[in-house]
This record gives structure tokens, sequence and C-alpha cells, in this order.
């Protein structure tokens, strides 16, 4: 255990409450109590429910885990962080109480036999849902436990410890033996580091192109990759009754997946040698068809390093790929092959074709259908319907089609953009069918499918929605969907031919909550939870979705928060903090549609800027900073221009309100939000301060691209030179806050990005501070790291938004 922790801040410019101008080591410090007491409000429990909406279970989390945990035991490597002591990942987001309750009867149950302290994940349900498998996780190994629902108690089934580092794995087999892996040598048997290697690291390239995405955490060296094969290695095991039964041959299973009928295996394996560019889901691997004694019936595939993917979105190796069992019969596996040679550019009629191989095994494949674009996945129904998704990244295209496995016919159901939110009519409702597996319903006698949208964008803002989608008229029926001024979609679909519904209900004044729904006998709902507001401090704020125009015609929107009691024509104008993230668009019509509701209950995390409504600001949540294809170019190529149309009007539009003081306006985002708020301080003087999380600022460190740019610093070197705030750092005089975690695991994201712009900024003269948080990855977690994250940033806005002179 760490007995103290400190937080580094170097700081240029003017200090907050602080005499040092280079460094300094501070305690941990905490923020006003409305902010505090937000953070640490305890948040409502996951809901699982089974198919028959007989029984819940409710999962209860803490709100945020020690910087302590943080500070574990942890290895880098492959792309994946693991404690090393007991074969699991090292950032996890534990459960720590489990009870359950019956719809029936109303009664609630606390879970007997739960471990204590009880660190759980991994929920998953068997056939008939009567029992329900968890495993827990503690310092010397993960345990596998069974929630039996007719004792209420949880019992400790594994003698050996499990597996975890490349997947939880858990599968029933039947209603009682269930599959996982578990390690094959205790954590105490792991290399050690020599003191003297065998001699240098070495990489090389033998003319061969090898484009890679910047990846955190690889191999690095071969002591690393002992350490990878020996933590990674397992053995299959069955579980019945508390008896365990080894299975097949120890190995790095990167997968495993049960056929339908539930006799055979699919398992990929990966093996040597392994890459230094890619993680251990890019390393070489064979799929293979096993029996559930572990004995191979077929290899199906050798798969390659996916180091030798060519750059470009919808490029891809000259593999097979997509492997995954037909849901409607017995043992069919299927997958797809590019007929492009993996380069979607190429003159060709077709660029993708899927394959099948039905038990026995013994045949040769069978190509089922072809692709216009690229294959993205089916969606089985029965021998007579599926549906294939295909599309293409770069041009933001998605397409549904009908195929009938029986004749092969291929029919084109819809089409759209991607970012088409109107558009969207839904995925379709799924059943268990014979084998337990999830397969398409058809209703009308086998003419519509029935249609769940859990978004429902509309010109209204998001009102989910149930439809029926004709298969002869191509025409999608709306048959129910949510109340204005309130948000609720339809959680699971009960019983598809009564249309009894599970839906999950809000406001900005009803705390979330699920219901049962009948939508033929149109009774009242009947409420299944009860979960209380867990933020009464928000109580009284305001919340509203507005609607503004930048100046070259596009339509934007914001969530606009004003704070209790506020009265403009009394209050005046309000310091103000634009929260944001930029989205790339190729249609100024898409980018113009309205998302998200005005009507959702308001929670907080961690990352959200609403914890500020509490201390006088008003806030601008999701701000639409669209970045829109024009004329014949890509949305990248204007770039920096349409962030200044964005900011300013938004800036324009509160200001028209009279809800926002322009001379009192404050910028932030965290990833590619902090990107745009760097790019924004270099190039406009339109806000006073500016906050950037986790960003990347100097985008030659991505030189295969970023984000949605899948040009090449290469192919568009003025491009990567332009969008990198890093180049105009000497520009940045803007007051600006830099915060990073020492430990960022997201591609591209480096910490160096904000350790460089702060020198930069530095030397340039400019006023910034540098706040580094120990063990954080991309996404923050510990308690003290975001209390004090939080204070940070109140004393940033404070200091040059509110009280700016």
């Amino acid at each position: 255990m760490i007995k103290k922790l400190h937080l580094y801040l170097l700081i240029a410019g003017t200090c907050i409450s602080l005499s040092a101008t280079a460094q300094d080591a501070i305690s941990y410090q905490t923020p006003p109590k409305e902010i505090a007491d937000l953070l640490l409000a305890k948040p409502i429990p996951g809901v699982s429910i089974d198919g028959k909406a007989e029984w819940i279970l409710f999962s209860e989390r803490n709100s945020y885990p020690s910087v302590e945990e943080l500070a574990m035991p942890e290895y880098r490597i492959a792309g994946l962080r693991l404690n090393p002591n007991n074969y699991s990942p090292s950032r996890q987001t534990f459960i720590n109480n489990f009870s359950l309750k019956n719809i029936k009867s109303n009664q609630v149950f606390q879970v007997a036999g739960l471990p204590s302290p009880l660190y759980a994940g991994n929920i998953s349900w068997n056939p008939s849902e009567n029992k329900i498998a968890f495993t827990n996780t503690t310092q010397k190994g993960v345990d596998l436990y069974i929630i039996d629902l007719a004792t209420k108690k949880a019992t400790k089934v594994n003698k050996t410890f499990l597996n975890l580092v490349l997947g939880n794995g858990l599968t029933w087999l039947n209603d009682n033996t269930i599959i996982y892996r578990t390690i094959t040598k205790p954590a105490s048997a792991a290399p050690t580091k020599p003191l003297m290697p065998k001699g240098p690291t070495i990489q090389q390239n033998l003319g061969k192109a090898a484009p890679s995405v910047t990846y955190q955490d690889l191999i690095k060296s071969p002591f690393d990759e002992q350490l990878f094969e020996f933590f990674a290695i397992s053995q299959l095991v069955k579980n019945t009754a508390g008896v365990e039964t080894p299975f097949g041959k120890p190995a790095i299973y990167r997968s495993t997946s049960l056929s339908p009928d539930k006799s055979y295996m699919m398992v990929e394996t990966l093996h040597k040698p392994f890459s230094y560019l890619v993680s251990a889901y890019g390393f070489p691997s064979t799929v293979s068809i096993t029996d559930l004694t572990g004995k191979t019936v077929k290899v199906i595939a050798e798969l390659p390093s996916s180091e030798g993917t060519p750059s470009g979105y919808d490029n891809l190796q000259n593999v097979a790929r997509g492997f995954d069992w037909r849901d409607d019969e017995p043992a069919t596996l299927i997958w797809s092959k590019p007929l492009d040679s993996g380069l979607i550019k190429k003159n060709v009629p077709y660029h993708d074709a899927v394959y099948a191989l039905s038990a026995p095994f013994t045949g040769t494949e069978k190509e089922l259908f072809k692709t216009q674009t690229r294959y993205r996945g089916i969606q089985w129904g029965d021998a007579n319907l599926a549906l294939i998704t295909e599309g293409l990244r770069s041009k933001q295209t998605s397409k549904v089609s009908r195929y009938n496995p029986s004749t092969g016919a291929v029919e084109e159901l819809y089409s759209r953009n991607q970012t088409d939110a109107y558009g969207n009519p839904g995925s379709p409702v799924t059943v268990k069918n014979k084998y337990g597996r999830q397969v398409i319903k058809m209703v009308d006698n086998g003419t519509k499918l029935l249609m769940n949208n859990t978004v429902g964008s509309s010109e209204k803002g998001d009102l989910p929605f149930l439809a029926k989608f004709d298969l002869n008229t191509k025409k999608n029926e709306i048959i129910w969907r949510s109340a204005e001024g309130t948000f609720e979609y339809v959680s699971d679909v009960i019983n598809p031919d009564k249309l009894i519904l599970l839906t999950r209900k809000e406001s900005q004044k009803l705390v979330p909550n699920y219901f049962i729904k009948n939508l033929m006998l149109r009774i009242a709902d009947q409420p299944i939870t009860n979960f209380t507001n867990p933020y009464p401090s928000l109580e009284g704020i305001t919340k509203e979705k507005i609607s503004y125009k930048r100046s070259d015609g596009v339509d934007l929107t914001g969530d606009l928060y004003l704070p209790k009691g506020y009265n403009k024509d009394k209050d005046g104008p309000l310091p103000t903090l634009i929260w944001a993230y930029p989205r790339e668009f190729n249609s100024a019509a898409d980018a113009a549609q309205i998302r998200g509701s005005k009507d959702k209950f308001t929670t907080i995390s961690w990352a959200s800027p609403i914890f500020w409504v509490t201390r006088g600001y008003a806030v601008l949540d999701n701000a639409e900073m669209p970045i829109v294809a024009k004329d014949g170019k890509k949305p990248n190529d204007t770039f920096v221009d349409q962030l200044q149309l964005n900011a300013e009007a938004a800036i324009n539009k509160l200001a028209e309100l009279g809800v926002g003081d322009k001379k009192r306006m404050a910028v932030g985002g965290h990833s590619y939000g902090a990107f745009m708020t760097a790019n924004l301080l270099a190039h406009t003087n339109l806000f006073a301060a500016g906050i950037a999380r986790s960003g990347a600022y100097n985008r030659t460190l991505t030189p295969f691209g970023f984000q949605n740019e899948e040009r090449t610093y290469w192919q568009a070197p003025q491009l990567y030179y332009e969008m990198s705030p890093f180049s105009y750092a000497d520009k940045i005089k803007t007051p600006i806050l830099l915060i990073h975690g020492d430990s960022d695991d997201n591609p591209g994201t480096f910490p160096i990005n904000s350790e460089r712009l702060f020198n930069a900024i530095k030397g340039a003269g400019g006023t910034t501070r540098f706040v580094f948080l120990p063990y954080e990855a991309h996404s923050y977690r510990g308690k003290e790291n975001l209390l004090h994250m939080l204070w940070e940033q109140d004393q940033w806005l404070e200091k040059y938004v509110k009280n700016k002179k």
C-alpha cells in the first residue's frame, strides 16, 4: 500500500493560492462541499432483469475507488493492464452488493453468502434464468460464485482461480454446468526480470508496409513477451456443482464460443511471434473448431499479425475475419473474406463475401452472399430471414439488406448515412429460439419486424420509439413513442406478440425507474423499481435544449443549465462554461439534427461540467461542434475555421438570451474535446479561460490517422501541422488548465502531449497550469484525484472567469 500520495503540479504564470512559480508538490485538495457531495453521491443501482420479468438483480456500487486501489501492482503489456497478483485486469469497476426483487410479490431479498468485501463483476444468467454467476476478485485471485434464486444465496464453486487476462469467458453449457478459463500456475511463479538482459531489444522491417495506430502499453522487450505468455495462458474448465473438469490443452485463448447446439466450440488462440506494434488482439492466431473434450475437429484459419493492415479505415488485411456461429442452426460457422484484397478503392462489384461451414466440418466452405461495401455483420432469424449490415466508415454509410438463407436472395431494406440520426429505424427485437440464442422476431404473420429505437432522435429532441417495419413496403410504422416531456425507452420486449414491454422512464424531475407496459390492454404502467434522487442539491436548477445557427447556416443545439433561483432580469448575465466534443459530418443536414433530450434526469459523472451550475455559472453542455465537409473537401480541411464558427454561434446565443456574459466565457473538454479547447485558445480570443483534459495536441504523434481522419501525415502534412495546437503554442495567451492522467491508456493521447504543450506555452510566456494525476488512465477513477481535479477546475474558473477583472 502507498502510505502517502502526492500530486505534482507544474505551474507557469500566475499561481492559484500558491507562491511558487515553477513547480510544487501539494497534498490533495477538495472542492467546495456542493461539488464534493455531488461527486460522492451513491449511484443508482444497476438493474438486470430476467426474460420473463419475474426477478430483478440489483447491483450496488460505490461512487469511486481510492487512489490506493489504483496504485495496486500493475503490468502494462500487449495493450493490456493486468494485476500480476490475481490474473485479472487491474482497472475494473466492481459491484459491492447484490439484492434480489421478486416482481410479482414486490419482495426484496438481500443475497446471502456474499464474500466480504465484495468485488464482483461479469454477471451471467443461466439458460433457465434461475441461477446467476458472477466473479469476485481478491488480492490473491478471481473466484466464481453462483446465486441460486430459490435460496437467494451465493456459493463459491471454483477450486482453481480464474484467468480473466483476455476476457471473462463465462459460458453456461446448461443450467448446471458453466465453462470458464483458469490459471495454470500460481502468480508467484511469474518470471522475474534479470538485472542483466540477454541482449538489446531489436525490431526490424524488411520493406513491407506496416502502418500502426499509436497504441499504448505494448510489448517492448523479450521479458515483456515472457510476462505476457505466462499470464495469458489459461486452461478451459467445465464446472458442474463445484466439480471442475479441465478439457483441451492450456493455450492463450483470445476467445471461445459455444455452438448453438452446444456440441462444439470455436476457439481462437494466440501464438508467437508477439508483436511490438499492436496489442494482443492483433497477434497471430489460429481459429479452430473443437469438441467438448477439447479435441480439434477442424482448423479453420491461420491468421497473421494485424501489423500488415493497410492504412485507411475501410482497408483491411486480405484474410478471413468475423468468425461467428449461425444462431438458427445447430453448428454452422460463418465468416467473411475480402474480394478486393483488402483495399476498398479497388474497382470491383463486390468487396466482401460471406462463407459458411456446417458440422461435422468435413466438407468445403459454402459462399452465402456478397456485399457491395464492407460486411459488418448479420442477425439471424430463421431459414427464410436474416439481416445483413454493411457500410463504409470513410463515407459514413450503412445499409441493411434482407437475406433469405433458403434461396440466397438478397434485397436491400434501407440505407442511410450513419450520422443521420432521424433516419435510424431502430434495431430488430429478438427472442430466444430453441437453442437459447437471440434471433429476430417477426410479427403480424411474419410480414413485419418489431424495431426498437432507444434514442429516437427527432426535431423535438430524442423521443425513443417502438415500430413495425413492413418487409414488403419497407416502411417503418411507429406504434409507441415516448411522450413529450419525458424520456422513456424500451429496455426489453417481454412478449412481442402481446406487446408487453419493460421500459425505463425519466424526466427532469422524475428519477429513472423501470416499468412494465402493456400496449394492447392499455392498462396503467406497473412500476417495478423505486429509486430516489441521489442529487437533491440539483433540485431547482433548470435545463433547456437551446437551438441556434452559426453564420454559415448550420443549425446547432446545446443543453443549457441555469442555477436554482436564477432570474436573468434581476441577476444579469452569468459567468459561463461551454463544454463540447467535436464530431465530423459529411452532410450539413445531418450535422444540423437535434440530438439529446431536455427531459432526461440530470445525472452527474466525474467528467461532467454540470457541477458548476451549483457555483453560479451558466453551463452549456453538449454544445454542438460539428465539422462538416464542404465544397467536395474532407471535414478536417476547414477544422479550425469551423470550430470558431461553432464557438461564436454558442457565445452569441447565450449573450442574446441574456444568461451568458461574453467577457466571462470558458471552454472545456476531455480527449478530443481538449484538442478542440487548445485549438480555440490558439486561434481565437473568444474565451477568458480554458480547461483541457487528457488531450492530444501534436498530431504528428499520430501519423497514421486520428479520430475520423484517415489520411496519413505524409499524405497531408500541412493539415497535421495546422490542426495541431502545439504548432501555435506561442499564440495561446488565454489561461489554459491542462490535466492529464500519468497512466493514460488511450491510443494517441500519450501524457507527453500535455507535458510538451505545457512547456511550449510556458516557454512562450503564456498562462498555464499542468496537473498530472497519479495512476489515472484516460478515464479518471480515483476518489482523491477526482476531488482534487474538481478543486483545480473550480479554482481556475473562479480566478480567470467569474472574478475576471
